[in-house]
């Protein structure tokens, strides 16, 4: 493993940048919220990151105890990646980053890749100051399909995943990429865009009823 480099000051923001400063470490972190994953999958949703790059990121992560890697059982015999207890505890971080990164969203550049899941943290964010209950909310957007859980759903879980959740959702909502920006820079109210139509929201649950307000 290559050396630790170190900012050698005695301040908490300083020791945090110690392990999370280097380029692609969050991105990889955003990632894993979503639950185990194997190199080959992180690497195709981290487009930009060389090989050598996200094992090196990969290696000093599992070193500073943010995450750590197992083999899965056959048929699968992949070994996968998975966050700690500590790592997991960066959920609020990437959060806030993307809350202050949010106003950079105003025009997508050309070359700028996306993936569906990557709405997936803002728009929690927007479920849980909107207090809409517990559960899973299946999410499509053109880009693709994730699903998310909020309240006591996420206790001890994967706050998102990719695809349909494995347990079946509570509700399912329908929304483009513009209308998912505009919730996380703050300038749209997930209860507005319900009302006006640019959230289509399915289910006959608490959770289906709670988010159609």
């Amino acid at each position: 493993m290559s050396p630790r480099r170190s900012y050698d000051q005695y301040c908490p923001a300083a020791r945090a940048l110690d392990a999370l400063g280097d380029r692609w470490t969050l991105l990889i972190v955003r990632e894993l919220l979503a639950g185990p994953r194997r190199y080959t999958d992180l690497h195709a949703d981290l487009p930009g990151v060389s090989t050598d790059v996200l094992a090196s990121r990969l290696r000093d992560m599992e070193r500073d105890g943010l995450t750590t890697r197992r083999r899965l059982p056959p048929p699968g015999a992949a070994y996968v990646y998975e966050l700690t207890e500590r790592g997991s505890d960066l959920l609020p971080v990437l959060q806030a980053l993307g809350e202050w990164g949010a106003p950079a969203l105003e025009e997508r550049r050309p070359t700028d890749a996306v993936r569906a899941h990557w709405f997936a943290l803002p728009l929690l964010r927007c479920l849980e100051e909107a207090a809409v209950g517990e559960g899973v909310i299946q999410v499509r957007l053109d880009e693709g399909e994730f699903h998310v859980r909020v309240g006591d759903a996420a206790e001890g879980r994967a706050v998102y995943g990719d695809g349909p959740a494995p347990e079946g959702s509570d509700a399912r909502i329908s929304l483009d990429a513009e209308t998912c920006t505009a919730l996380s820079r703050g300038a749209l109210r997930l209860r507005d865009a319900v009302r006006d139509g640019r959230i289509d929201v399915t289910g006959e649950g608490t959770l289906a009823k709670a988010l159609r307000g």
